[in-house]
């Protein structure tokens, strides 16, 4: 009787032996749920289109950064469309703060017509340029708030370079896709709690400060009353 994992290896074995007689047959390169890792059979390439690195293999993590705090929204290993997961994403902060935010620094992808009517609807500024055709002369304070939004966004794609090199999130070893999740989403907690961290060491330094130079103050005030 052989034990459960090597089962579970031939089973794999079995599918992946499929999908390769499929894609044979039909003269194809795609499947479903192909399968690249006979040890990871649940990972999946997902094309990025990036120089020199046209696939990449993991999680699919999107997230959110509210306050210099960061939120996993979707994690998966399967390739998904970042653009439908706005509303979910809105209406989580919602739960979490009380209230919906007053703008949204996304990417290009979220800016279809659906999530726009969903904004308009709840008062919520969508960055980015506006569908169709572009505007031949847009006001100051248009290109200002447009100036500053890039600005701002940039910090969201700074965060995955952060935890990438920082706190390994390109280095997860874990097999099994639900401990490769936790470790992924603990990475990120790491990261929260330093911006935790820096937040009080400067409240704490500031507060130290003020009452170091408090007599100080008060002696000038009151020699020169």
């Amino acid at each position: 009787m052989l034990p459960e994992k090597r089962i579970t290896r031939l089973l794999v074995i079995c599918e992946l032996h499929r999908q390769q007689l499929k894609m044979y047959k039909d003269k194809g390169h795609s499947v479903n749920n192909r399968i690249v890792s006979l040890r990871q059979p649940h990972i999946r390439s997902i094309v990025r289109g990036k120089a020199g690195k046209k696939y990449e293999f993991g999680q699919k993590i999107s997230t959110s950064v509210v306050n210099g705090y960061t939120f996993i929204e979707q994690q998966s290993y399967d390739n998904f469309n970042e653009g439908v997961t706005l509303k979910e994403s809105v209406e989580r902060y919602k739960a979490r703060f009380g209230h919906y935010p007053e703008a949204m620094l996304a990417d290009k992808l979220y800016r279809n017509r659906e999530n726009l009517r969903y904004c308009k609807k709840w008062g919520i500024r969508l960055s980015g340029p506006t569908l169709g055709r572009p505007r031949k002369q847009a006001s100051k304070d248009v290109k200002h708030i447009a100036r500053q939004d890039n600005a701002e966004r940039n910090m969201v794609e700074g965060r995955y370079g952060i935890t990438k090199r920082r706190y390994c999130l390109a280095r997860i070893m874990d097999y099994l896709p639900e401990t490769g999740k936790t470790q992924a989403a603990l990475q990120f907690l790491c990261m929260n709690m330093d911006v935790r961290l820096r937040a009080l060491a400067c409240f704490i330094f500031s507060l130290a400060k003020s009452f170091l130079y408090a007599p100080f103050s008060e002696n000038y005030a009151m020699s020169h009353a």
